[in-house]
This record gives structure tokens, C-alpha cells and sequence, in this order.
């Protein structure tokens, strides 16, 4: 081994493998982990190679390592970016040690990143993937470190941003006692055009997975080209509602939208004029929570010249401006009175009259409601006509909140990604998948339209060139403690660097701790202004623990 490669300690990335037993999660610094039995993989392995074979086999699983190696790299720069290249790139050897794969032992490293030159030896020991080969087959003839392999080549392909072939020279499936691996660019293999049908998107499943998304692309151009903006989902509650919306849009029916507030009934809407045989004509959208009660009227049906004072000149209104289209009322249960005995009169008799008209005038429109309010109850209170309930209910469609479609935050979320990084001229390479996590686990009070402000929020927040992180959607989310692994291998209990140091400072400080835990109460209460409650949820106490404490050191504190 060469004097200068040796491991920096590994305490940093030791930190990034985090277990977190409440949620049911492994991650490793941002990407979502899982322990899988060897002996899984093994009969894995032999499976495939009896469906289709062992060099298709090993065509899936080296690609399967190089998907592995190519995210770890991305923790090489933000974990050690101060460090110097080598040190940067000893990052992957180590992580492939901490996540199992086998005892890596650096024997050769020369790399320029500036021409991209490449040259590389390391020392495998009791690789897990050559040990289970052996077992299920015997000693062969072949190198079969497939997976690792694909790590190896993976990882410094992205590193060194070009295509590192790592070759076998030895394997312990071969009968050796260790395995031995070189790595340099592919084209300074002789034979290195033969290994590169191993990194190309070209197998079995590749082009199935092709051929599929061509059948959904013929199939979508049989559809409306345009379907409401984003509505994008395929969870039964989102579908049931989509399909309803769908085949009203083939009728005249007067459509009612339920829902919560940022369900996006707005885009239903739209997405009902657009597979309407009213798409040509105008969509024109009211917010009647928006408009005065003594406006909406005059907005509503129009108003003639000199209807009122300062009506210099006749105005159409909302449903003369939607003539041959759609008229769009939005928060219908807002609507005064008077505002409803006019409304149910177009839905009688398709005319409206404006303020100030003698006569009435005929109007051709498509109306869909929507309210986030119970319609019943407010017909029980005196807030709603019952009359016009039953003209406006004649084809309800429930549009479900997001928590109950959970299946489509994700492809929701993407959608939005990109949206937003066009909209903020950004270069993201995604949503990480801790962040995914947590857009999954919220409860989404705000439902479409709070993903939407989350997503962009995380997009700005964002590097350029990274990905949308979880403090980035939340960044005042604390940190909770979790367990991660400790030098000699055992789960323990992890705290952030900075907690770390912290800790450090008040044990220095000699700071007695029953009068530290006093002096951050009362600075907790006097932050708050006295109020217990938001003390208590400052220090993540419950009131009553907080009052405890409080009641506490005043029985404790010595009488004069």
C-alpha cells in the first residue's frame, strides 16, 4: 500500500447512516437505506440467472451497483468538500465498507480530475457477493462481483465525471482468498468496448419499460391535449372524481365541486370546459367570497348606464362575459341572499337582467359551482336557499384532500419541480428522498395548493445543481436525536455536530445543571412574554411539565 492512502477517520460518515426505529427508516445522509438478508440477494441472484441467464444477470446487477455507487458520490463533496481529492474520493471505499459490502483496501490511487486521468488498485475482503456465488455454485471460472463491481465503477465514473471501468483480477469466487480490483477510463481498456453494453440503458427491461411508455404516449394523444392544468394523479379517490368530472363534461349537467380549501377545484373546472364541447368558448372564473356583497350583483349580471350613482357606462357582467363557455363560481356559499333568488332565475330561465335593465337577456352558459362549506347546514341556518341547492346539487363531485390520496404527492411534487425550476431558471437534480418521506407523513391541512408553496418554497432554497432537500421545504423542522453507529459498530445514540460541541461548552463551563436547567426556563418563559404555552412548546415540554419544572425551583430555592 502506498504511504499516502490511508482512511481518514470516519466519524463523518458514520453520521450519515442514521436508523430511526419510530419511522421505520434507514438513511444514508439524504437517501432511504434498507437491510436485506445476503442470503436474499444470493437466491435473488440464482433466479435470475436461471430466467435469463448469467450474462443478462450480470448485465442487471452491475448496473444495479452503479445506480448504488452513483449516489454515493454525491456525498463524497458535501462530506469532505474542504478536503483534498483523495480524501474526497476515499469517501466511497469507506461507505462501501459501512454498508456491508466488503473490507476495502486502497493498494493504488493516481487521479486528476483536470484531464480526467484515472488509476486505481484496491484489496477486497470476504466480499459477501463473492462469498454467496461460491456457495450456490462452487469455485468457478469467472470473476462474479458483479454488484460491487458496478459499485466501484459507478462511484468513480461520477466522481471523475466519465466512464471508469473497475476489472477483477482476482475473485474469492474463484478460489482466491481475497478479490483484487483495477480501475481506469473504459478507453484505456483494450477490451473495453466489450464492457460496455454492462452501463448502457439497453436490456430486456429497458425496452419494455420503453415500449410501455410509448402505449401511454398513443394513448394520451386520444385524450384533450390540455386537462386542467395539473390534474395528475392515479389514487381510486382522485381517479372516482376525475371520472365523474369527465363525464359530465359530455352533458350540460350543472356541476357541484366539493371539497376542502386547496383541493383544486378551480382546476377541476377548467379541466370539465376543456373536455367540454364548450372548450372554444370563454372559462371565466368568480370568486364570490372575493366580492363586496354590494358588488356582486353589479359583477355577476352587469349594470346599465345610470343603474346607480357613478355608473357612467353599461357594463356586461360575469355571465354575458362567459356567454358560450363556462362560468365558474367559486365559494358559492358565500353568496348573499338577493345575489341567490338572481342566480336561481338564470338557472330557471338562462337570462339575466342587469342593475338598472328593464328587460331581461338571454345568456347560454355552462355553470359549475364548487364550495369548501356544508351547504346543508348553511340551508339550515338561514344562509343558503334550499331551491337553489337543489338546482346547483343535480351532479355533486367530491374532490378528495390530499392525505387521502397519498399515492399522488410524489408525482404531484415532481410535476411541480419542474414547473418551478423553469419558472426560477434553477438546475435541480430532483427531490430527495428524505424529503419525499416527509412530504408523505404531513397531514396537508392546505392540501394541492400548500405542495405547491412547498415545492417552490424548497426550489429557491435549493442549490443550483443539487436537489430540493427536506430543511429545504422545512426548514424550521428541528432535528431529532437518532440512532446511528458508533466506532465499534453498535447502534447508539446520535446528536448533531453542533449539539455536540454544545454539550462540550457546558460541561466546561462548569455550570452547575440544576442552575443551567433554571436560567434556560426562565429565558424560555421571558422569550414568550410570560406565556407558559409557548414556552413549553419552544422547549418541546408539555405545558404541564414545563409548570413542574417551574414549580420545582421555586420549592427548591433556599429561604432567606
Amino acid at each position: 500500500m502506498e504511504p499516502h492512502l490511508h482512511y481518514p477517520p470516519a466519524a463523518d460518515l458514520r453520521r450519515l447512516l442514521r436508523f430511526e426505529p419510530q419511522s421505520g427508516a434507514i438513511w444514508l445522509g439524504e437517501r432511504r437505506m434498507v437491510l436485506l438478508h445476503t442470503a436474499a440477494l444470493s437466491a435473488l441472484r440464482r433466479d435470475l440467472i436461471t430466467s435469463v441467464g448469467t450474462e443478462h444477470t450480470r448485465r442487471l446487477l452491475t448496473r444495479m451497483g452503479y445506480a448504488s455507487g452513483t449516489h454515493d458520490a454525491g456525498f463524497a463533496s458535501k462530506t469532505r468538500g474542504d478536503r483534498s481529492l483523495e480524501e474526497m474520493f476515499l469517501v466511497g471505499p469507506q461507505l462501501h465498507m459501512l454498508e456491508g459490502a466488503a473490507r476495502v483496501t486502497p493498494l493504488h490511487l493516481k487521479m486528476d480530475a483536470a484531464t480526467g486521468q484515472f488509476e486505481g488498485e484496491f484489496r477486497w475482503d470476504d466480499s459477501w457477493e463473492a462469498h454467496a456465488h461460491r456457495l450456490a455454485y462452487g469455485v468457478v471460472d469467472e470473476p462474479a462481483c458483479w454488484i460491487l463491481l458496478g459499485y466501484a465503477s459507478g462511484y468513480t465514473s461520477a466522481f471523475m465525471g466519465k466512464l471508469i471501468l473497475f476489472k477483477e483480477t482476482r475473485c474469492g469466487a474463484c478460489g482466491d482468498d481475497h478479490c483484487h480490483i483495477v480501475g481506469k477510463p473504459i478507453d484505456d481498456w483494450p477490451d473495453g468496448d466489450a464492457y460496455r453494453p454492462y452501463f448502457e440503458e439497453h436490456s430486456l427491461l429497458d425496452k419494455m419499460d420503453a415500449l410501455s411508455q410509448q402505449v401511454e404516449a398513443l394513448k394520451t394523444t386520444l385524450e384533450p391535449a390540455t386537462s386542467g392544468g395539473m390534474l395528475i394523479g392515479n389514487s381510486p379517490a382522485f381517479q372516482h372524481a376525475h371520472d365523474l368530472m369527465k363525464r359530465a363534461a359530455r352533458t350540460q349537467v350543472t356541476v357541484l365541486l366539493t371539497g376542502e380549501t386547496g383541493v383544486g377545484k378551480e382546476r377541476f373546472a377548467r379541466a370539465l370546459h376543456e373536455h367540454s364541447d364548450r372548450a372554444g368558448g370563454p372559462f371565466v372564473a368568480v370568486n364570490c367570497a372575493a366580492l363586496p356583497a354590494e358588488l356582486i350583483e353589479a359583477e355577476l349580471f352587469g349594470v346599465e348606464k345610470g343603474a346607480y350613482t357613478g355608473a357612467h357606462a353599461a357594463r356586461a357582467g360575469r355571465f354575458e362575459r362567459a356567454d358560450g363557455g363556462t362560468l365558474f363560481l367559486d365559494e358559492v356559499g358565500d353568496l348573499p341572499l338577493p345575489a341567490q333568488a338572481k342566480l336561481l332565475r338564470v338557472l330557471q330561465d338562462s337570462e339575466i337582467e342587469r342593475l338598472g335593465a328593464e328587460s331581461p337577456r338571454k345568456v347560454n352558459v355552462r355553470m359549475v359551482t364548487a364550495t369548501n362549506v356544508n351547504l346543508d347546514e348553511a340551508v339550515a341556518q338561514g344562509r343558503f336557499r334550499r331551491d337553489l341547492l337543489y338546482r346547483l346539487n343535480v351532479y355533486p363531485i367530491r374532490i378528495p384532500p390530499l392525505r387521502e390520496r397519498s399515492t399522488d404527492i410524489e408525482p404531484l411534487a415532481r410535476h411541480l419541480l419542474a414547473r418551478f425550476t423553469a419558472l426560477h431558471n434553477k438546475r435541480l437534480s430532483g427531490i430527495g428522498e428524505r424529503a419525499l418521506q416527509a412530504l408523505m407523513h404531513h397531514d396537508w391541512p392546505g392540501n394541492v395548493r400548500e405542495l405547491e408553496n412547498l415545492v417552490e418554497r424548497g426550489v429557491i432554497l435549493a442549490a443550483q445543481g443539487g436537489s430540493v432537500e427536506l430543511e429545504h421545504l422545512f426548514p424550521n423542522q428541528p432535528q431529532d436525536r437518532h440512532e446511528g453507529v458508533d466506532p465499534q459498530g453498535r447502534l447508539a445514540r446520535i446528536v448533531p455536530a453542533d449539539h455536540d460541541a454544545l454539550c462540550a461548552r457546558i460541561v466546561d463551563s462548569g455550570v452547575p445543571i440544576e442552575q443551567l436547567e433554571a436560567q434556560v426556563l426562565a429565558l424560555a418563559v421571558e422569550r414568550c412574554g410570560g406565556n407558559l404555552s409557548g414556552a413549553s412548546r419552544l422547549l418541546g415540554l408539555t405545558r404541564p411539565q414545563l409548570a413542574y419544572r417551574l414549580k420545582r425551583q421555586q420549592t427548591d430555592e433556599p429561604a432567606d
